[in-house]
């Protein structure tokens, strides 16, 4: 009698199907208006759930990144890429905060890419972004100025869902911001968190407790002189629980504050760069 041979089934039947995954692209090329003063689109392309809207209104021209996939899931791929012509004002930010959703391997990938040109100002104003348990995710803020252009920069990150007392049992963050003036870099910096991220942010050589944190950079021709100035707005911008502190260096000026939740640490970026720029927030941050 012969036995019979088994047959290992088709592995390839039962293989979970490749996921679709986002790519969202935006890139915008704006310049002085013709007449009237002002700025103006000269170029606008947009890919994938990215999508900008330009809401009317005086003085700078504002842009609002929409994000039409609600998030950034696992291997998703967002760029941003602004270009700003000789006296262009751009005032960008986001119509939400920006969810980094968990991951089960594959890291998500952000990448911002501004260019301005001499006398250019860029206000670049997102919301927050908030990373669940698990999330996985590498941003890179890459900047070049020519002489006499500013850039007035935030971002702030929370980790986990303050409503939900999530904490990031494990996870990825990595950040790196480079940006260059004429050709010279004049401000590099990198956050690296892999693993218990919650838990890493309890040292107090790393966040001492906090679970959100903002960074805020001016690079402009004034930025240094106004330390003081900075120093007096987070002073009576401050929040119960929320610890900031400015300094100046090499032609620029960087803010950084740690909070316990994002609440508190919002209202306080919000109500600096009010003072600070002497102008109000854009609209979705007062919704």
């Amino acid at each position: 009698m012969h036995g019979s041979i088994p047959v290992e089934p088709d592995r390839a039947l039962h293989a979970a199907p490749a996921r679709q995954r986002s790519v969202g692209r935006v890139r915008l090329r704006a310049g002085p208006a013709c007449t009237g003063g002002g700025t103006r689109i000269l170029d606008l392309s947009e890919a994938g759930p990215s999508r900008l809207r330009f809401p009317r209104g005086e003085g700078a021209l504002e842009a609002v990144l929409v994000n039409t996939a609600g998030g950034v899931a696992c291997g998703d791929t967002f760029s941003i890429a602004l270009e700003l012509e000789p006296a262009a004002d751009l005032a960008f930010t986001t119509t939400a905060a920006e969810k980094i959703y968990r991951s089960d391997g594959p890291e998500s990938r952000i990448e911002n890419r501004l260019t301005l040109a001499a006398g250019a100002h860029l206000a670049w104003l997102p919301q927050e972004t908030i990373l669940f348990d698990q999330a996985r995710v590498r941003r890179a803020f890459d900047a070049d100025l020519a002489t006499g252009a500013s850039l007035l920069a935030v971002e702030i990150v929370a980790f986990g869902r303050a409503a939900r007392g999530e904490r990031i049992s494990a996870g990825l963050f990595r950040d790196a911001w480079r940006v260059r003036r004429a050709g010279r870099l004049v401000y590099a910096d990198s956050v690296a968190l892999e693993g218990p991220i919650s838990d890493l942010l309890t040292r107090p050589a790393i966040g001492g407790g906090a679970r959100a944190f903002a960074t805020l950079l001016d690079v402009s021709d004034g930025a240094e002189s106004r330390l003081e100035e900075a120093r007096a707005l987070l002073a009576a911008a401050g929040r119960p629980g929320v610890e900031a502190a400015a300094s100046a260096w090499n032609g620029h000026l960087v803010v950084r504050a740690l909070a316990p939740e994002i609440g508190p640490l919002r209202a306080l970026a919000a109500r600096f760069l009010t003072g600070y720029r002497g102008l109000p927030m854009p609209r979705v941050w007062q919704c």
